[in-house]
């Protein structure tokens, strides 16, 4: 995939479009400092504006090919452009997540890209283990990574309520003890 230029095409819509967002998943990683192999671009949407984004990414030459409640799967009909995949946020946990993303630099300083905050995305990676264990040890190891990075900076509470809300709460003191014991 063309990251740099498919994400300059996609980010000059999204500002043209008004389309709240944040990027997440590898690439997201990977812009806070945590390299991690990616083929795709991933990113959190506000579900309300999903017709908008339909039009936007139909005229960036990209066609819906799964959708669901919570979810939407775009494919590009050029290859090096790659897939592009969509969480939709209506929830009013995931909405916070949208208003706490912060612009970051990325290609060097030449682009400006919203990402979620470390410990939302750390949230969504817990849900990701929630809904399928078998991600369980790639997706823990993306969190130890971001924990390692981002620690001192980290909104705790915040984490304990997304390991809690899916039932996570012994992973999440193991978590604890091991930046304790890190330090």
């Amino acid at each position: 995939m063309e990251f740099e230029r498919v994400l300059r095409k996609i980010l000059k819509e999204f500002r043209k479009g008004n389309i709240h967002y944040a990027l997440i998943g590898g690439f997201a990683l990977g812009a806070l400092g945590i390299p991690r192999a990616t083929f795709d671009l991933d990113f959190l949407v506000e579900a309300e504006e999903l017709e908008a984004l339909d039009k936007i990414l139909r005229k960036l030459g990209y066609h819906l090919y799964f959708r669901t409640e919570n979810v939407s799967h775009f494919r590009a009909h050029n290859p090096q452009w790659g897939s592009l995949d969509f969480i939709h946020a209506f929830r009013k946990i995931s909405l916070r997540m949208l208003e706490r993303a912060k612009e970051r630099k990325i290609f060097n300083g030449k682009e400006s890209i919203r990402i979620l905050l470390p410990e939302d995305i750390i949230g969504l990676k817990v849900q990701a283990i929630a809904n399928d264990p078998l991600r369980r040890i790639k997706e823990l190891a993306d969190i130890e990574a971001l924990v390692d990075l981002y620690r001192e900076r980290l909104d705790w509470q915040n984490l304990k309520e997304y390991f809690s809300l899916f039932e996570m709460e012994e992973e999440f003191r193991r978590l604890k003890t091991r930046i304790k014991d890190v330090k």
